[in-house]
């Protein structure tokens, strides 16, 4: 746990008392700060005070004496809504930080590795650590991927700190740089809590304000907000940054237009490695991921030889297209990470006959950009809060029933599956919102899917 005595005998303000809220305040409060923590929820603050912590309420105390507000990236500080207690700190001039950027500071000898985009960035955060890891390299992975970053251990000059970065944290980082930045891509998400599609772009673009010296930047140009970020970034200061694409070929960039991953960066246009032979990187999405990885790796000085070993070793990622079951010749797959309609398309472009669990709580934008793929499904199973308005999506374009809960979801789905005896059928939990009106994350949400298909009778064969 890095400590961080920069800070010792000043007074910070912690705000938000989750993992990593909790997690920061305890690590300053080990530093010698005086830390002032508080979070809207009483039961929340009982259980912080019961660890230790000083509470105390942020929306009247006198910020004046606070060095810095550590701000919890989940509360909202401008849009749609700003919190009090952030309009009372920047009133006072007071910066709003996450624990990324007590990281950085703690540890300012470390490498720092930066992931962001709509979809893909847990896969690529463990994909590159896994790679780095298989070379010999000391890492440690975290950030948004649920490892809080002060929880990591501290690193120096021969170690590497892979961190996942959601929007939310980007916009709380101020001095937090980074020897490798990547943008996988951008499609609509998070837009209220940015004020519009151009504020969702920002933050994520503004990781790469945060590059070293000499630092690279990877980015994806598979989509049109993604390119406007390369061309600014090159047009604006020089930047170099290498491009990534499984659409087209780059010049100077990476690419896997068919699954074989092709390295231009010097000209040379060399085939790398065939990703379509990688169990655990399936479909054009994860080619997208494997190539930012590879990028990655070879900016931080990884050998060909050794990524390519990293590549064909990575074991996948929980609640990402994870095969957990083959039973009666039906495959189940986990894909409860996918809490939006672009990252369940990424799902279901790899399968061609689709007994699809979707629902929960609905995001913007529904499903209507999925029904190209429609005719894939054999029948979908609806849960949760988004079942009338997936079922008027769905009305006279793919069969359907409402399920309600994930428990009947699975045995209706089994059920159909196997009476229909289509070959390579796969019952999909691909839910395409997020989790909270019945679960406490999509993790848990997985995790129930992987409990009730390990119930279900017939006969298995190893996934």
């Amino acid at each position: 746990m890095p400590l961080v005595p920069y800070l010792q005998g000043k007074t910070v303000a912690v705000m938000g008392l989750g993992k990593s809220g909790t997690s920061a305040a305890t690590v300053l409060q080990n530093s010698g700060a005086t830390v002032w923590a508080w979070d809207d929820k009483a039961e929340t603050r009982d259980a912080a005070a019961a660890a230790g912590l000083t509470i105390v309420d942020l929306t009247t105390a006198d910020l004046t004496e606070v060095a810095l507000v550590l701000w919890s990236p989940g509360i909202p500080h401008t849009h749609p809504q700003p919190h009090p207690v952030a309009t009372r700190a920047r009133a006072l001039g007071k910066k709003l930080v996450c624990d990324i950027e007590l990281l950085a500071l703690a540890c300012p000898s470390a490498h720092f590795i930066g992931i962001t985009g709509t979809n893909g960035k847990s896969t690529t955060t463990t994909l590159i650590g896994h790679i780095l890891t298989k070379a010999g390299r000391k890492v440690a992975i975290g950030g948004n991927l649920g490892i809080p970053a002060l929880d990591l251990p501290p690193l120096g000059t021969d170690g590497t700190y892979v961190l996942e970065l959601s929007s939310y944290q980007l916009e709380l980082i101020d001095q937090a740089a980074f020897d490798v930045a990547l943008l996988l891509n951008i499609t609509p998400d998070h837009l209220g809590r940015h004020g519009g599609m151009d504020g969702y772009i920002a933050a994520k673009a503004g990781l790469f304000g945060r590059l070293r010296p000499g630092g690279i930047a990877v980015i994806g140009i598979d989509d049109a907000p993604s390119r406007s970020v390369i061309e600014h970034l090159r047009n604006a200061s020089g930047e170099y940054a290498i491009a990534i694409s499984t659409e087209t070929q780059v010049m100077g960039g990476v690419c896997a237009v068919e699954g074989i991953l092709v390295d231009d960066c010097d000209g040379q246009a060399t085939p790398i490695i065939n990703l379509r032979g990688i169990a655990s990187l399936p479909g054009r999405h994860n080619w997208q991921n494997a190539c930012a990885a590879y990028a990655a790796a070879r900016a931080s000085d990884v050998d060909i030889e050794a990524i390519c070993k990293g590549l064909s070793t990575y074991p996948g990622l929980a609640h990402r297209q994870e095969l957990v079951g083959v039973i009666d010749g039906v495959r189940y797959v986990n894909d409860s990470k996918a809490t939006n309609a672009d990252a369940c398309e990424k799902a279901m472009v790899c399968y061609d006959d689709i007994y699809w669990i979707i629902g929960g709580q609905p995001k913007e934008g529904g499903i209507a950009s999925l029904d190209y793929l429609y005719p894939r499904i054999r029948r979908a199973f609806l849960i949760g809060d988004a079942t009338e308005d997936f079922a008027a999506s769905l009305q006279g374009k793919a069969p359907f029933e409402r399920c309600g809960t994930l428990d009947v979801a699975v045995a209706r789905a089994r059920e159909t599956a196997v009476a229909e005896r289509r070959p390579g059928a796969v019952v999909l939990l691909s839910p395409a919102c997020a989790s909270w009106d019945q679960f406490k994350s999509f993790e848990h949400r997985g995790d129930v899917f992987r409990a009730l298909v390990a119930a279900l009778p017939g006969e298995r064969r190893p996934a």
